[in-house]
């Protein structure tokens, strides 16, 4: 009977986590895939935690792991309720940090409990899978952790690679295959202890050697490696749920990976390469020059004019990045947009793949907003009607509508962009004339057909909801 319900919420949680992972692939129904995730775990753990003690009851190992669930839930409510929506994918590094180490912790005591091995080919397929679990699960923990120090501005953005680089991934690749063969002739603690130094040493010297505007890709194939790690674990002590779920993670990973990649014109391989990436959204601007090789000016405008163009348009997108999450200006920005379409315009958001920190950070902010999600656009579901477009207003996006992208010899060249340039008027919300994460200055703010808002986004959006108010 006991063994019959294990089995049944193991199989259930299975189908819960792929349900989860659909309903996560839309606005409408993310938030049932959530809850479809929590009820998923929820189960996972209670049958984990029935059939460990079911046939070997320990009241103080139980007592140990209820105040450890108990502490680990409370710490995991209170941080994510206090974490604005700028820091979520800093957070997401933190749960691959974690998701990883405990899939190396699960690894090294899958091999502490093995006694000996009937067969030769037995311990050498389970000392490939826990040595593969805790080397895996090491690197993803140590590298999330860099990838969130550079997120949150705890470490440099810019790529950093030890000195002598070539020779220290060289000697941390002979120092892993020793560990390997070591533990595979006689499996041991040590072996693995090695190991699990050396994935840290490999996670950190990986992450710091890519740059601040790549994190976002870096994060999601962080992700991946811990779902890969999750079910190396699962193969190390023989459980199903494992394996399907950390495979679940790790193939949705890699797909998260190579959309946003893709939306860079760039594979994963080059940004694992580090090297991109390098400048910051408060870099000195670089002139722009026009056909007689003076410096362009850039038309700066005021909160009234704006209006007095909004109150007018009868077909307005909005591209919003990164800047407005800092801002916090979702808020002022979607009343905007409620506004403009009661004075009877046609009102659409532009999304660009990467315009956030994470693959649809910019869709979460616009629907915590209340913005309608028919309005909400993909970059190649509206980039052909720009040019049908009376007013664009880009708000704190920078490398996403830069025209450099179309044009060679830049770090960007080849990503494809918002072709904002091309509606009738372009206003461009932001705080300075400063290059984007790219460090490639963005020739669209000195176009005949911008007009620079300069200033802090939700000041900015703020005031424009009131101007546009009193004119319609």
């Amino acid at each position: 009977m006991l063994d019959a319900f294990v089995f049944g919420c193991y199989i259930a949680a299975a189908l819960l986590f792929i349900l989860s992972i659909v309903g996560l692939a839309k606005q409408t129904t993310a938030r049932a895939g959530n809850a479809y995730g929590i009820v998923g775990m929820t189960l996972a753990v209670v049958a984990t935690v029935t059939q460990t003690f079911a046939s070997q009851w320990n009241l103080l190992g139980f007592a140990l792991l209820v105040v450890a669930l108990v502490i680990a839930f409370a710490v995991g409510l209170l941080y994510s309720a206090r974490v604005a929506m700028t820091g979520l994918p800093g957070l997401v590094a933190l749960f691959n940090a974690f998701g990883g180490q405990a899939s190396a912790f699960v690894g090294i005591n899958s091999a502490l409990g093995v006694e000996g091995y009937p067969l030769l080919s037995e311990q050498i397929v389970h000392g490939v899978e826990v040595w593969a679990a805790v080397f895996v699960g090491s690197l993803t923990f140590s590298g999330s952790i860099v990838a969130w120090g550079k997120l949150n501005g705890k470490i440099t953005s810019k790529p950093t690679s030890v000195p002598a680089k070539n020779l220290v991934v060289g000697l941390l690749v002979l120092g892993l295959l020793g560990s390997l063969a070591w533990h595979l002739v006689s499996p041991n603690l040590w072996a693995l202890v090695i190991a699990h130094l050396l994935g840290y040493a490999f996670g950190v010297i990986m992450v710091l050697a890519i740059g601040g505007a790549d994190m976002p890709v870096v994060v999601s194939f962080l992700n991946s490696f811990s779902g890969w790690a999750g079910a190396l674990s699962g193969f190390a002590v023989g459980s199903d749920l494992l394996i399907v779920a950390g495979t679940i993670v790790g193939l949705s990973g890699i797909i998260l990976s190579v959309v946003m990649a893709r939306g860079m014109n760039r594979s994963i391989a080059n940004v694992l390469l580090g090297g991109f990436g390098t400048g910051d959204s408060t870099g000195a601007a670089v002139a722009i020059l026009d056909a007689e090789g003076n410096p362009k000016q850039a038309m700066i405008t005021t909160v009234d004019e704006v209006a007095a163009r909004l109150a007018d348009a009868r077909r307005v997108v909005i591209a919003p990045g990164y800047g407005m999450a800092v801002a916090q200006a979702q808020h002022p920005v979607a009343e905007l947009a409620k506004r403009l379409i009661g004075n009877g315009a046609q009102v659409r958001f532009a999304i660009h793949p990467v315009a956030g920190r994470l693959p649809g950070h910019m869709n979460v902010l616009l629907a915590e907003a209340h913005v309608p999600y028919d309005i909400v656009m993909e970059m190649d579901e509206i980039n052909d009607d720009f040019r049908d477009t009376d007013v664009v207003l880009v708000i704190g996006a920078n490398d996403t509508v830069n025209p450099a992208a179309l044009e060679p010899g830049t770090p960007i060249s080849g990503m494809p962009v918002l072709r904002v340039w091309e509606a009738e008027r372009v206003v461009v919300f932001k705080r300075s004339m400063g290059a984007g994460y790219s460090g490639v200055e963005n020739p669209l703010f000195f176009e005949d057909n911008t007009d620079m808002l300069l200033g802090d986004a939700k000041a900015s959006a703020d005031a424009l909801v009131a101007a546009v108010g009193a004119l319609v």
